[in-house]
């Protein structure tokens, strides 16, 4: 059975960091891209890293690029995201999701997500 578990979320103020975990099981870790995404209240899930295990290439939306790092660490078959600087606006509940092979944007093109982790940034 595939899992995926996200950690990490929390209370932070501007300019701060957290660092996210998406925990994977049931499946081989390197074969699939694992993408973060996430959800503000009233807006749709969008997608803001991702990274292709294969190969360990990351992705990152305009948004967040330059601040948040996404990593593999294949022995504890778990990804992190580490936020910096963040905004207010980075305030959402974040998604880790499985796909096979290859980063994808499109919120429909992973099959397993986890449960969310809430991220709130104050002013």
């Amino acid at each position: 059975e595939v899992q995926l578990v996200e950690s990490g979320g929390g209370l932070v103020q501007t300019g701060g960091s957290l660092r996210l975990s998406c925990a994977a099981s049931g499946f081989t870790f390197e074969d699939y891209a694992i993408g973060w995404f996430r959800q503000a209240p009233g807006k749709e899930r969008e997608g803001i890293s991702c990274i292709s295990n294969s190969d360990g290439t990351p992705y990152y939306s305009d948004s967040v690029k330059g601040r948040f790092t996404i990593s593999s660490d294949y022995a504890k078959n778990t990804v992190y995201l580490q936020m910096n600087t963040l905004k207010p606006e980075d305030t959402a509940v974040y998604y880790c999701a499985a796909t096979r092979y290859w980063c994808s944007w499109g919120v429909h093109e992973y099959q397993s997500w986890g449960q969310g982790t809430q991220v709130t940034v104050s002013s």
